[in-house]
């Protein structure tokens, strides 16, 4: 069957949409195909820095004819609805439409509408222009007189179509001033010629040729490789970045990796700040020795074959490399010439928010909050405080200025450099962690005082403004730092209950639920332990795992069919007298062996779960309720709850009451499904 090769030729495709861009051409062609009744058999898309381009196989030559059956209005509508029906169905009379009829809604009119299929080469010369036109840029400009947009100006569109026993045709298009055709180039500047194409085999062939890798992972697996292979002979290993690498990969059309050095004496300069000079301005790789340290060497990749072997690129890197690593040197050796504190009066002049006033005026809510916080956490609170007052202090020097992802880390640098303790300096790195669900969480007592203090003074003061997320909007990464919060406490079991507004409270829990969720805990169950009053969130997590355990038990699943009949009967019954069974059970009129069991095992286990909730023991609590299997098994087998004597009826339903109250004491079971 035929195939189509779309190729659209530019200048360079910024790297950072490159990727997303392939998957947009990809879903708009195969979309507007499949509604266009042109079914395929695969698609596959790439993208170079000078080019998108799109595989499409198992094309049909054109598209089936079909047949629509379209229901009008009932036979004598009023005119209106008749002209509506007439003009949607393409009719010019009622003459052309049938009658049929239904035994319920009567007589109405039905038209009968074929739809020839078209070649899919004219369907395409509507499609793609239409593509082109629409297409997702986050952002596009225009050049020269035309108002067509692109990423960057289009110079070339190939658009071929055809069997592989056939020459293609080309599919006949215009976007802005470039007509579509079977003309691409290769490299800039190893094989700048023209190459003329026929379909997809022979493109990928000609462009390897004119040293043109097509697939950016193929161009990621080459450059990880080479530069691996340069390392291992020097004794180095390369310093993963797979973002660096995404880039790296969307620069250029044919990798060539090589190896540059820098001066030794740099390595005094922190090895972050080494690693994002040369990341930022020269998208290099940074390499460690044997030992573990930075080597003083750094991994290029560039986008040609040099005649010198690459002497002259790799002399301009190390160049370059070595005027931003004296910079870098500068700013260090100037930040450390003052005491970290003394930035802290230039804060005053750095507005935090318009309405929650400036960076010093934050950390001197740290300072107080941090304070609090540390003996629920188990810090020194003077400690704590002082770690809070140093924490933004680098965002005044001159290194974090030039790189702000250095922030909080190089603070740490300069705290250990004055003479500040290591927890402090730990805890002015850490407090802005953890910035997402990989990264690391503080866990030294000091680390979480401040850490909690910084996220819990963010959320407060913006949800004090009403400035809370909404929808997928964000600014202030309010979510991440709730989800913080959260981490922080689950993952160094902490007692911390939080003291917020209802509100702010309700976000923890809608966070805790996403958090959760993600873990594998299911919905329900979180429902189940999660009460509008629930501060407390490594009592929720305990008592999610808990159930969650009980749940995957015999026992549990049996267990908990029996609370929902107990709980349905019980919800009938006070409904229909008006009044709810509060549990007091009168032993006197147990008349069965089999209540009498319930009512004493439902007592014992009251009593043991209420120690077991007292201690934080939610394991042990689920356990005691497993107990209650059998005798509850036992009792809906041989008790009728609706008994005629009204006192023995009204007992029957405390016992079902008291029952329920006692599983309420881990997890609201009623909200569980099965």
């Amino acid at each position: 069957m035929p195939e189509l090769l779309l190729e659209l030729f530019s200048e360079e495709i910024p790297a950072r949409f490159q990727r997303r861009a392939a998957d947009d051409l990809k879903k708009a062609v195969t979309n507007a195909l499949v509604d266009a009744g042109l079914v395929y058999e695969g698609a596959k898309a790439f993208v170079t820095p000078r080019r998108l381009a799109l595989t499409v196989t198992g094309l049909p030559a054109r598209s089936p004819d079909t047949r629509e059956e379209k229901k009008g209005p009932k036979v004598g509508a009023p005119q209106p609805a008749i002209d509506g029906f007439l003009r949607s169905a393409g009719l010019s009379s009622l003459d052309e439409a049938k009658v049929e009829s239904d035994p319920k809604k009567g007589d109405f009119y039905v038209a009968h509408i074929n739809k020839p299929g078209a070649e899919a080469v004219t369907l395409l010369s509507a499609i793609l222009p239409k593509i082109l036109t629409d297409f997702p840029w986050a952002k596009s400009m225009r050049w020269g007189s035309g108002s067509f947009s692109w990423v960057r100006p289009l110079r070339a569109i190939t658009a071929t179509f055809g069997s592989e026993n056939e020459d293609p045709v080309v599919i006949p298009f215009a976007s802005g001033v470039v007509e579509s055709g079977q003309t691409t180039f290769g490299h800039r500047f190893l094989a700048p010629a023209a190459i003329k194409v026929r379909r997809f085999d022979d493109y990928v062939e000609a462009l390897e040729r004119a040293k043109v890798v097509l697939d950016i992972d193929r161009r990621k697996d080459i450059i990880r490789t080479d530069a691996e292979q340069l390392a291992f002979a020097q004794g180095l290993t390369v310093i993963a970045d797979e973002g660096l690498l995404e880039e790296v990969a969307g620069l250029v059309e044919w990798p060539v990796v090589m190896m540059g050095s820098f001066d030794p004496a740099f390595l005094e300069v922190p090895e972050e700040a080494i690693i994002a000079t040369i990341r930022a301005n020269q998208k290099c790789f940074c390499l460690r020795d044997a030992s573990g340290k930075l080597a003083p060497n750094f991994i290029i990749t560039s986008n040609t074959v040099a005649s010198d072997g690459g002497a002259t690129i790799i002399a301009g890197n190390e160049r370059v490399i070595r005027a931003r690593l004296s910079d870098a040197m500068f700013f260090y050796n100037g930040d450390l010439s003052l005491p970290l504190e003394h930035g802290l009066p230039k804060l005053e002049e750095t507005v935090f928010h318009a309405k929650l006033g400036t960076q010093f005026a934050r950390i001197e809510r740290l300072v107080k909050l941090a304070g609090e916080i540390a003996p629920q956490v188990g810090a020194d609170p003077e400690r704590a405080k002082r770690a809070a007052m140093l924490a933004k202090a680098d965002l005044t020097t001159q290194m974090v200025g030039e790189f702000p992802e250095l922030q909080g880390l190089m603070g740490r640098y300069y705290a250990l450099a004055q003479g500040e303790p290591a927890d402090i300096a730990t805890a002015v790195e850490m407090h802005y962690k953890p910035l997402g669900p990989t990264d690391k969480v503080p866990t030294e007592p000091v680390s979480i005082a401040v850490a909690l203090a910084d996220k819990l003074d963010l959320l407060t003061g913006f949800w004090a403004i009403d400035e809370k997320p909404t929808g997928s909007r964000d600014p202030f990464a309010l979510r991440r730092a709730a989800l913080g919060v959260i981490r922080i406490i689950s993952e160094n079991n902490l007692r911390f209950p939080l003291k917020v507004d209802a509100d702010l409270l309700a976000f923890f829990h809608d966070r805790l639920k996403v958090s959760l969720r993600d873990a594998g805990a299911r919905h329900d169950l979180l429902d189940a332990v999660i009460s509008a009053d629930s501060n407390d969130i490594l009592q929720v997590t305990q008592r999610a795992e808990a159930l969650s355990a009980l749940l995957s038990s015999a026992d549990g699943q049996n267990l908990l069919a029996g609370y929902k009949r107990a709980a349905n009967i019980l919800a009938a019954e006070e409904k229909k007298d008006g009044k709810a069974y509060a549990g007091a059970v009168e032993q006197d009129a147990l008349k069965l062996s089999e209540e009498t069991a319930l009512a004493f095992a439902v007592d014992a286990v009251h009593a043991a779960v209420s120690n077991h909730v007292a201690k934080d023991d939610y394991k042990g609590a689920m356990g005691e309720l497993a107990t209650l299997r059998a005798p509850v098994d036992a009792f809906f087998t041989a008790v009728l709850v609706n008994d005629a004597d009204p006192a023995v009826r009204a007992n029957r339903l405390n016992l079902l009451a008291r029952l329920r109250d006692t599983m309420h004491l881990v997890a609201d079971f009623g909200k569980v499904a099965g």
